[in-house]
């Protein structure tokens, strides 16, 4: 019996745990001399001892049968740590794990290699790093196409370059892109600029949702660093979780942002066919957001007209992965049954050990339709999965 036992599943949300050489294995000769170094970058620091820890792991798995035995059994559980949770960093490893998940189909997004790229402050090595990025998750996925690869597409490189990497990224076998949700040079356009339309029609002409996930966020800051001058010691949650109360309070904040300009700046309008997904930004503050949408719509309505209702907008064209534990059942009941998906975010710790039955415990009162919806039909008709 697999882990999704009777359940139709599309897991939203998951990771490679790279090791040290994933981009440079991927990347072509051109961009190899100027690519940075996976621990080069300090917003996710990289843990050397734990990583041989799972390359030591897998050489076992590959010759003591009990250890195999003993990882698949634990499949779920947190306690072995990323880079030696079955499937973390090998392509064919990957599969065997998605065999015993038992799920229809899992996007698979990076982890340390994105930060490893994503922090370059010179355009041409942030293209480079992207670009190989790409092509890295492309490989990993290419052989199973239950796995589907979410490379990242950096808007901030402009809409010419950030198309080029794009289909340059399709061409090598993404299934889509995280993109960033915030521009942090005032000098810069808006991602919701018209000039930016060809890169969101050709998210239609993939017949693909663009991703938005937590720390692709061009380097937005939602809490001061004032605030951890608070004589307390910061909890980390482990991942790319971001660290202490009031990071995870605000872990929605650039993304919600950026979702309602892409909103009220009319880009859904302009591609009636675009699609989004929310992935492990929480779904706590979408009630509330979905009626600000309302109020704002309201308030503005005399002085801007809206060719659709954004609330409407947002239930038709987005879905958003809350976090294991939160009132999934709740939040329906707020916002109906149709923008809800899941993720299990494996193999990073944020997952929890037990994403279903986490779930689950709270949708006690969800029909059955409705937990179809949540678990495969929301995301199948985002992605057009027949």
């Amino acid at each position: 019996m697999t882990y999704a036992q009777n359940r139709k599943i599309i897991d939203v949300d998951s990771h490679v745990i790279e090791l040290d050489d994933f981009l440079r294995n991927a990347a072509r000769a051109a961009d190899l001399e100027i690519l940075p170094a996976m621990d080069a970058q300090t917003e996710l620091p990289v843990r050397h001892e734990a990583m041989e820890a799972g390359r030591a792991l897998f050489e076992k798995r590959k010759v003591d049968p009990e250890t195999v035995a003993e990882c698949e059994e634990n499949l779920i559980s947190n306690a072995l740590g990323g880079w030696t949770r079955l499937g973390a960093f090998d392509p064919k490893e990957r599969s065997r794990a998605l065999d015993l998940f038992g799920y229809e189909i899992q996007l698979v997004l990076p982890t340390f290699s994105f930060h490893q790229v994503a922090h370059a402050e010179d355009m041409e090595v942030l293209e480079a790093g992207a670009r190989t990025l790409n092509k890295a998750m492309a490989d990993f996925c290419a052989h199973d196409e239950r796995l589907r690869a979410v490379g990242y597409l950096p808007l901030t490189l402009g809409p010419e370059l950030a198309l080029e990497v794009m289909n340059q990224g399709l061409e090598d076998g993404c299934y889509t892109f995280m993109v960033d949700t915030n521009e942090a040079d005032p000098e810069k356009i808006s991602f919701t600029h018209p000039d930016f339309d060809k890169v969101w029609a050709r998210f239609v002409e993939a017949g693909a949702p663009f991703g938005v996930h937590v720390a692709a966020n061009g380097h937005y800051k939602a809490v001061p660093e004032s605030f951890k001058n608070n004589g307390k010691d910061l909890i980390e949650l482990g991942g790319d979780a971001p660290a202490g109360e009031l990071g995870l309070m605000s872990i929605n904040n650039s993304a919600e942002l950026f979702l309602s300009a892409m909103i009220f700046d009319g880009v859904f309008d302009r591609h009636p066919e675009l699609k989004g997904v929310c992935m492990e930004h929480g779904a706590f503050w979408v009630p509330s957001w979905m009626k600000a949408l309302e109020f704002i719509t309201t308030t503005f309505g005399k002085r801007r007209e809206f060719k659709t209702n954004p609330a409407e907008v947002a239930r038709k064209h987005l879905r958003f992965s809350p976090f294991a534990g939160e009132p999934v059942g709740w939040i329906i009941d707020q916002i109906g049954p149709e923008m809800l998906v899941y993720a299990s975010d494996f193999p990073h710790p944020e997952g929890s050990a037990d994403p279903i039955g986490k779930f689950e415990a709270t949708m006690e009162n969800c029909d059955e339709s409705t937990m179809q919806a949540f678990y495969y039909g929301n995301m199948a008709k985002l992605m057009g999965v027949a």
